[in-house]
């Protein structure tokens, strides 16, 4: 079984301005930009792009003439989320579900702060970032699901492809949690205070939900990693801890029940639950994706049942707002 990745070519433009220019390339990896625009921070008139500043959570939108939103910067957060062509998402095997949009999840060099788009770093990486079609958050999560395609590096390390959850138990009864990034690429990994992660052979390509988002973040995405769950620049190893005092603003605060705040989220969030015994704590994280074309709002994680990686419905649907499993366990969200 397979992910579906469609990528439909589709032209951004304002009323009178066209913003970019897209065509395909022909060789089957979408369309590229021709016509680059210059946004103009603080315009409000005429055909530029401007710059809004916004609350709940403070950020920035980038808005073309027409009003339409053309990229969202928060406030203390590395992800921004760039409109581009459409696509599709879908994981057949396991959902009729689809989610098309055209949300591009990126990471920006550092986390955004107010008039952050006039620094010198900011034209050329936006100029560089915003017609690029390459694997982003929300494409890169999907090549970890039952039957995604394998990839290997150069050096022969197999970074992509099915990924499992975790080895059986010894007890035969369900599968073990504390699979790390490193388990499912088999290689050790050095952080940045010079510990060392060693894998386990027995957990090669298998991560647990916080090692899933670990893997596309991280090491597949360049965020800095901690090799513990102690506050720090980067993510934690555990999923309470990035919930508690991971990196980036927390958009949707955990009040230990059901959360609703569906309008809080945007693409590339992480979403956390609490599905085990321990009511005070957050055991489960996931990347949310969107509103799929049912209407509902869907993530991906890594979980025990479904062994692996899913935005399917094995296990539990893959949703905040349905009244299943998940849903009811939905209790916080963290924009990084």
């Amino acid at each position: 079984m397979r992910v579906v990745m469609t990528v439909l070519a589709v032209l951004l433009a304002g009323v009178g301005v066209v913003l970019f220019a897209a065509q395909d390339r022909g060789d089957g990896k979408g369309v590229v930009a021709l016509s680059p625009i210059t946004a103009q921070p603080g315009a409000v008139g005429g055909g530029a792009p401007r710059f809004e500043r916004l609350a709940d959570p403070a950020r920035t939108v980038l808005r073309d003439n027409a009003g339409n939103t053309l990229a969202t910067f928060t406030d203390g957060a590395r992800t921004v989320v760039l409109t581009g062509p459409s696509r599709t998402l879908a994981e057949p095997g396991f959902t009729t579900a689809t989610i098309t949009t055209t949300a591009w999840v990126r990471l920006l060099p550092r986390p955004w702060s107010p008039n952050a788009e006039t620094e010198p770093w900011f034209t050329p990486w936006f100029d560089q970032t915003r017609g690029s079609t390459d694997p982003d958050v929300l494409a890169v999560a999907t090549q970890y699901v039952d039957g995604a395609p394998t990839e290997t590096d150069v050096d022969g390390v197999r970074y992509r492809g099915d990924a499992s959850f975790g080895p059986v138990a010894p007890s035969g009864a369900g599968r073990l949690e504390r699979s790390d990034f490193y388990d499912y690429l088999g290689v050790r990994h050095t952080f940045a205070d010079k510990t060392t992660g060693t894998p386990d052979p027995k957990r090669l390509r298998a991560v647990d939900c916080s090692g899933f988002v670990r893997l596309v973040y991280g090491y597949r995405l360049g965020y800095p990693l901690l090799p513990n769950n102690k506050p720090g620049p980067g993510l934690p190893r555990r999923a309470y801890a990035i919930a508690d005092f991971g990196p980036g603003v927390l958009v949707v605060p955990n009040e230990h029940r059901r959360a609703s705040d569906y309008t809080a989220l945007q693409p590339g969030d992480l979403v956390f639950f609490e599905v085990e015994d321990d009511e005070d704590t957050l055991d489960h994280a996931a990347v949310y994706l969107g509103v799929d074309n049912t209407g509902h709002h869907r993530f991906i994680s890594s979980r025990e049942r479904a062994n692996g990686p899913t935005m399917g419905d094995l296990g539990g649907t893959s949703l905040l707002d349905d009244g299943g499993h998940y849903s009811l366990a939905w209790r916080a969200a963290r924009r990084i």
